[in-house]
């Protein structure tokens, strides 16, 4: 359908495309042949998309160096990596996690430019949006990474002024491939200024690495320079955001004080000392776990229920837990269907399912006995955090399991601590976030210090009830085992404390760039630090998929979840204190702050997960991106910069070229859908 040199469109590509390559000058005109071929594409994809969605409209933006041939100097290219699965052969397959380039999409805030690291003054891998015809999966954005992209550069660019070259020794002794310079490449350079102008780019390339090691510190980790970053950038596209409006300084607030690990001095509101005093006489020993509270279901089970819950209607409930391995499943339907349980099923179901009651002798009995204990330690008057929220993240977790990319990767040990700590990763939520428990001084928030209060709480609760009768469903796993799998659910758990989210983040794209650098193509996951950050992300992943499932679904969590935000905001107006952002039920904007909370938070995170796990997630962004849009248009004010779209009113599309040295150097098309 296109010219040679340029790549097949599929269904599953995004409305930016482009060719692959470069396209030779032709005699014929190429640009406007392979220009209208890719807006025929999108025309039929957008009513294709009209169709299925809704959506009215779709825009989009080709730079002129897509369709034109390129003439740059020598630069690092990440793409060097093996492709396929041909690289697994002969290694432990539970180890390595290939990496591979996803297609082109609307990237997130992280790839816009940041001045304190744009000093370099060539690699395009560190100017984030600088050259708008560099797709994302060719930039780096993680400081590491830019230092280990600018010396592979510079390497490289010695190979070519020198006219040697030797495989280099990598990790483990390994060989990485070396791209070969030929002889007439070198002749050219030396014949022209090009040897003169090579030579001094890579020595300025050198002086920046060397300036960057310099001044780091040497107190920190590599994902904690991320960290630092990414919180920057965040802080200034927030700082924009706060200027749009009332409400939008309001949930730029919420974003900062929920998803960043903030140190600053607390401004403590003064309860009433009466109440305290009252407080405190009926208080338990600090060293008593609190909300535990009697077992109902001892030795109850003395035969399974299919599906671990005895209902009336096991044949609806049958039928929506056969999605149990599809993204987007309906949990509150499962409630619906199993008598508020859940928890129980969907847990129950997961471990039969990857046999793992058999792989590590989990009596049955007994474990129901347990999941129907830690079902009742869920609130059931929280709107949001309840068991039904839990019994979606531990579904959720389970599908980003199964993805192809991660198949072999983690041990049945490993599986197991992951549902596990999805399961309890929010039991006996009082429905309450962590900074009111700091602020009203809670006896929890003494207890832990302050630090991620409710996570620690829940996992108090959940070890807890493992001590009670008939409850310890790990009684045949070996001393080894449990404390493995004591100590990966703790790390599970603690990483569900939102104010994490940065350094979740940090850690999880400094090791994908990391590794993409690198050039190997697989991610080596051989040690426990870099197998939990994964595992870490993924339920982190699973705590924020909301946002990611089908649109209706996704509505009734964001009702739940305000809902319960203003009960908050209720009892801070009754108590005079301050009230927390997006809790106030008279100012809150929903469908804005939705729109920030994907842009800011959501798209970010899975955007990586997604290159982590390529292609498995894609169709995750996809919905994801619809969601978002969808908010967007609920908006009367005009859209934001980061998923713009711009309908226009005809079915027929035109494209507009910008004059050379104007503008951005864009071709602009508008391809607008009817919608009658």
């Amino acid at each position: 359908m296109l010219e040679e040199g340029s790549t097949q469109m599929t269904e599953s590509d995004d409305v930016f495309l482009r060719p692959s390559v470069a396209m030779e000058t032709p005699d014929k005109d190429p640009d406007r042949s392979l220009l209208e071929e890719i807006v025929k594409y999108n025309v039929e994809k957008s009513e294709r998309l009209e169709r299925s969605w809704g959506r009215r409209a779709l825009s989009f933006k080709l730079p002129r160096s897509w369709r034109t041939a390129s003439h740059k100097s020598p630069s690092f290219d990440v793409e060097n990596g093996t492709a396929g699965r041909g690289g697994l052969e002969g290694t432990s397959p539970s180890s390595r996690l290939l990496l591979q380039n996803a297609p082109q999409r609307r990237d997130s805030f992280l790839y816009r430019p940041d001045s304190d690291y744009d000093l370099s003054p060539k690699s395009m891998s560190r100017h984030s949006s600088v050259q708008s015809d560099v797709h994302a999966d060719d930039l780096i954005v993680t400081p590491f990474a830019q230092i280990l992209a600018s010396l592979r550069s510079v390497r490289n660019n010695y190979v070519m002024l020198t006219n040697t070259s030797r495989e280099r020794s990598g990790t483990g002794g390994k060989s990485n491939p070396v791209p070969q310079t030929s002889h007439s490449s070198t002749a050219t350079l030396k014949t022209d200024e090009s040897y003169s102008q090579l030579a001094m780019e890579t020595l300025e390339e050198l002086d920046w690495c060397l300036d960057q090691l310099e001044t780091m510190q040497t107190h920190r980790s590599v994902s904690d320079m991320a960290s630092s970053k990414f919180k920057r950038m965040l802080n200034r596209e927030l700082s924009s955001f706060r200027e749009s409006s009332k409400s939008g300084n309001q949930i730029a607030e919420f974003i900062c004080n929920t998803y960043l690990d903030k140190q600053q001095d607390l401004d403590i509101p003064l309860v009433n000392t009466e109440q305290n005093n009252k407080t405190a006489e009926k208080s338990s020993p600090m060293t008593k776990i609190t909300g535990v509270r009697k077992l109902k279901h001892t030795n109850s089970y003395t035969t399974v229920p299919k599906y671990g819950v005895e209902t009336s209607q096991s044949e609806e409930l049958g039928k929506h837990l056969a999605d149990i391995n599809k993204w987007g499943m309906d949990v509150i339907k499962v409630a619906e269907f199993s008598n508020n349980r859940s928890l129980t099923c969907i847990t129950y179901t997961i471990l039969q399912e990857r046999n793992l009651l058999k792989t590590f002798n989990i009596p049955a009995q007994t474990l129901l006995t347990y999941l129907t204990h830690l079902e009742d330690h869920y609130h059931r008057d929280n709107p949001y955090h309840n068991a039904e929220h839990a019994a979606d993240v531990t579904q959720s977790t389970h599908v980003l399991l199964n993805a192809q990319a991660l198949e072999n990767v983690f041990t049945d040990l490993e599986i197991l601590a992951a549902i596990f700590a999805c399961a309890i990763h929010d039991v006996d939520h009082p429905g309450l976030t962590n900074q009111y428990l700091i602020n009203t001084g809670s006896e929890l928030a003494l207890m832990y210090n302050d630090e991620s209060v409710l996570e620690n709480h829940h996992l108090a609760v959940a070890f807890k009830l493992l001590q009670e009768e008939n409850c310890d469903i790990f009684v045949n796993l070996s001393k080894k085992q449990r404390q493995t799998l004591r100590k990966m659910t703790i790390d599970m758990v603690l990483a569900t404390d939102m104010s994490k989210h940065m350094s979740l983040l940090a850690d999880l794209k400094t090791m994908v760039e990391s590794k993409k650098v690198a050039g190997s193509g697989v991610l080596l996951l051989d040690n426990y630090t870099d197998r939990i950050q994964v595992l870490q992300n993924m339920v982190h992943c699973s705590d924020l998929g909301n946002p990611t499932k089908p649109l209706e679904i996704y509505q009734k969590w964001v009702t739940r979840l305000m809902k319960e935000f203003f009960h908050q905001g209720d009892m801070e107006r009754e108590r005079n204190l301050d009230i927390s952002p997006m809790c106030d039920r008279h100012t809150a904007t929903i469908e804005k702050t939705q729109v920030g909370f994907i842009d800011y938070i959501v798209h970010p995170l899975w955007e990586t997960w997604a290159d982590l796990v390529y292609p498995d997630a894609q169709h995750i962004l996809d919905t994801l991106e619809y969601n978002r849009d969808w908010y967007q248009s609920q908006i009367s004010i005009s859209p934001s910069p980061s998923f713009s779209h711009t309908p226009t009113e005809n079915s027929h599309f035109n494209f507009i070229e910008e004059e050379e040295g104007e503008g951005n150097g864009l071709v602009t098309i508008n391809v607008g859908v009817d919608s009658g």
